[in-house]
């Protein structure tokens, strides 16, 4: 009898064990994804519910709430492999992730994904952009900048070759159509560039795409720009142009000559989005990726400079 209601115990303690946690505030990314950590929660909670209900642990075995076979996916967070980290700037890096097979993670453009790590006994949840090509096979690459007192940050320090992490997506994204849009301007703060390279790949992969793009990259310093090789090379295209504004900088005599004829110093402010908007060939269709703060002062200084809200999209 006694060994009968240990294995009771035992067995009530295994469903306590297998119960999904509810979501603190800081694993929720805020990004509105859809489905919403919350919402992934409720669902666990139901099935496991009428798992215990009907004592079958077998019904559980649909949640993949840790997947390993590398298929992203919205409801559950799947394991991926670290194949490279790579320091781009003092506090910015680039990983690489990889991927089984040939396979790829078949986003659409701009579309994020969100992390999930545990600092300190506390689930984090951040959401990030891919800045691989969408047809990139085998692997798939990440631009992430650490903050000091960042908590995810301070996981994602510790990462190394090797590493398994847990991601799910895809959410959001812009929907971009070729040649829909005559002229793309893109307003990017540090990270905020993540979202606009692989719409920019994707315009100089496809030879029968002639919209024409403005990025506007804003960086501290010259060396804080990220992806420099990468974005040269874009810049090469007869469609593409780069321009880069570097709050911190107050020379451009110290840069590298092929930077200082598309380098303003200073910050992006009114009368220098009206000079960039009146240089576009025309009226452009704007995106727009930073903190909160970047994101609205550059829609106040498109409005100053005739651009109106459905001209932009803001990522």
């Amino acid at each position: 009898l006694q060994a009968m209601s240990d294995n009771e115990s035992a067995s009530e303690e295994d469903w306590l064990a297998l119960r999904p946690q509810e979501p603190s505030p800081s694993q929720c990314c805020g990004s509105g994804c859809k489905p919403c950590i919350y919402d992934v929660y409720e669902k666990e909670l139901a099935q496991w519910e009428r798992a215990k209900a009907m004592q079958d642990k077998s019904l559980l075995m649909g949640k993949k709430g840790q997947s390993n076979n590398s298929e992203l996916n919205p409801d559950t967070f799947t394991a991926f492999s670290v194949s490279s980290v790579e320091q781009l700037t003092e506090d910015t890096y680039q990983y690489k992730f990889e991927l089984p097979g040939n396979s790829s993670l078949r986003l659409s453009l701009g579309q994020h994904i969100v992390l999930r790590g545990v600092v300190n006994g506390l689930e984090v949840q951040r959401a990030y952009t891919p800045i691989s090509p969408r047809n990139a096979e085998g692997y798939f690459e990440v631009l992430i900048k650490c903050y000091e007192a960042g908590l995810m940050s301070q996981y994602i320090k510790t990462w190394k070759r090797g590493d398994v992490v847990f991601w799910r997506g895809p959410f959001g994204g812009f929907p971009y159509q070729p040649n829909k849009h005559g002229e793309l301007l893109m307003l990017a703060s540090g990270t905020g560039l993540a979202p606009m390279i692989p719409i920019l790949q994707s315009i100089t992969d496809d030879e029968e795409d002639e919209t024409f793009v403005t990025l506007v990259g804003c960086f501290p310093t010259f060396d804080k720009i990220y992806l420099k090789p990468l974005l040269q090379d874009l810049a090469r295209y007869w469609n593409i142009r780069i321009f880069y504004v570097l709050s911190q900088e107050t020379s451009l005599e110290k840069l590298p000559w092929s930077y200082q004829e598309n380098t303003y110093t200073g910050r992006l402010n009114e009368d220098l989005m009206k000079t960039i908007v009146n240089s576009c060939r025309r009226k452009p269709f704007v995106l727009i990726c930073g903190s909160s703060a970047f994101n609205e002062d550059m829609s106040r200084y498109l409005k100053a400079a005739g651009i109106e809200e459905d001209s932009c999209f803001v990522f």
